[in-house]
């Protein structure tokens, strides 16, 4: 397949890049970046399709096409990278599976994404990964890269076998869904992902110190009669985890952060020289615990939305490069299990769908991130937190370089509407939220895996 964007805005973090300009693909890569560009000569017969992105959709295209794409008034970016989502696969595949999760995510307009290992089975072993890895290659349109377990089961008492995870590819290894409790176990884990040259991806929670609870712990939970979640469930494992990363020189990545003092800690860390990343998802910049306003189960994540102030200490964290990147955190459930109260249904709420809206909206649009920055925090720096760039190149929209590239029309204004959403799950506190900015095409590997079929709406 022959593929060139013409026209669009090239915005590469890594090469400073931010001009409109055109490139052409051929055979999966890059081959030309420039203005005026054309087709080379066909060496054989082929079908040429014309298409915008401002107007009429773009078709998928066969083998043998040549696909020319409008592209005025878009940002042309590199593929979008996720750290942090749950495809539910194997074993709880009537919320999510690797087929759905992996279409939802083009859609989003990710080309790599890293799966969480807690499933049913956990991903404790290579023989469990080679799995995701194996149905992932036949069923997903992009890169799935599966993160093995901490310790077996997740049960925080006996060490996975980290090297045969990193062997069989796993970008990291975590335990999330918990922490594990053990500090000397945790240490060691650390070590041996040092040895495997894996970061270690946490999720930071005292379990004692979190209870039972469903929100943030503050005088919005009081008004709901909702048992908190304190700060300190979060921050006290981010600061152990911290100082055994500082000891044992791994490469530690906070997941999910929500508070202010971890923002802080993270900074401290930083200035000392300790190998500590950090990620924020769209949820935890978007929301605070003021925006719930009823016993809505559709409002419950781990962790939990925090007050304002944390909201706009993690928005000053991710401007100022504290904060390394956005992760959705995508966590499907049925209908079934996100019904009722928040004291009785699951944690969690979707998020490969909405991520670039809420971004463009929240962060963009109000001049906190420029266009250029947003590539950086939901491409460059996630696919370099977890150097994906040995499977997939340098990240750089460049030529030679892989055709992992996202297609954005900044400008348009829509309402979400979980029916339209791919992925399984319709989990989401952002129903009927007008947004700005939305993906229109997503090209992987050269091949174009995701065209927008709806119209401008607003």
């Amino acid at each position: 397949m022959q593929i060139l964007i013409r026209g669009g805005r090239l915005l590469d973090p890594l090469s400073g890049t931010d001009k409109v300009t055109d490139v052409l693909i051929e055979d999966g890569c890059v081959t030309q970046i420039g203005d005026g560009l054309t087709f080379p000569a066909p060496k054989k017969k082929k079908i040429v399709k014309e298409a915008s992105v401002s107007g009429e959709t773009v078709d998928e295209a066969s083998t043998d096409m040549a696909v020319t794409i409008d592209a005025s008034g878009c940002w042309v970016m590199p593929g979008f990278v996720d750290l942090h989502v749950h495809l539910r696969d194997p074993g709880q595949t009537y919320k999510e599976d690797i087929g759905t999760g992996s279409q939802a995510a083009a859609c989003g307009g990710f080309t790599t994404i890293c799966a969480m290992p807690n499933t049913k089975p956990v991903i404790d072993n290579p023989d469990k990964l080679n799995y995701v890895r194996f149905k992932s290659a036949a069923l997903s349109p992009i890169h799935v890269m599966q993160i093995g377990s901490i310790t077996k089961g997740e049960k925080g008492e006996e060490l996975s076998d980290i090297a045969g995870l990193a062997d069989a590819g796993a970008p990291a290894i975590s335990e999330d869904g918990r922490s594990v409790e053990n500090a000397a176990l945790m240490k060691q884990a650390m070590r041996e992902a040092v040895k495997a040259g894996i970061p270690v991806f946490d999720h930071c929670e005292d379990k004692k110190l979190a209870g039972k609870g469903v929100v943030n712990e503050d005088e919005n939970a009081v008004r709901l009669g909702l048992p908190g979640i304190p700060d300190s469930a979060e921050d006290v494992i981010a600061a152990r985890d911290i100082l055994l990363a500082r000891e044992t020189g791994a490469h530690l990545h906070l997941c999910h952060v929500s508070t202010r003092e971890s923002v802080e800690m993270i900074r401290f860390a930083k200035s000392k020289g300790v190998h500590v990343t950090a990620e924020v998802t769209p949820h935890h910049f978007t929301l605070c615990s003021d925006d719930i306003l009823a016993d809505d189960p559709m409002f419950k994540m781990n962790p939990p939305v925090r007050t304002a102030a944390d909201r706009e200490a993690l928005i000053e964290g991710l401007r100022d490069g504290t904060i390394d990147c956005i992760a959705t955190d995508h966590a499907p459930h049925a209908v079934s299990e996100k019904f009722g109260s928040m004291l009785t249904s699951a944690f969690g709420i979707v998020g490969l769908e909405t991520a670039l809206p809420l971004a463009v909206t929240r962060l963009v649009e109000p001049g906190i991130l420029s266009p250029l920055d947003l590539a950086r925090v939901m491409s460059t720096a996630p696919a370099q937190v977890a150097d994906l760039t040995r499977q997939y190149g340098d990240g750089k929209i460049e030529v030679g370089n892989p055709a992992d590239i996202t297609i954005v029309r900044p400008d348009e204004e829509w309402t979400i509407d979980k029916k339209q959403f791919l992925s399984k799950g319709r989990n989401t506190p952002f129903e009927g939220w007008k947004v700005r900015g939305r993906v229109k095409v997503t090209i992987c590997d050269g091949e174009i895996v995701y065209t927008d079929k709806r119209r401008q709406t607003s």
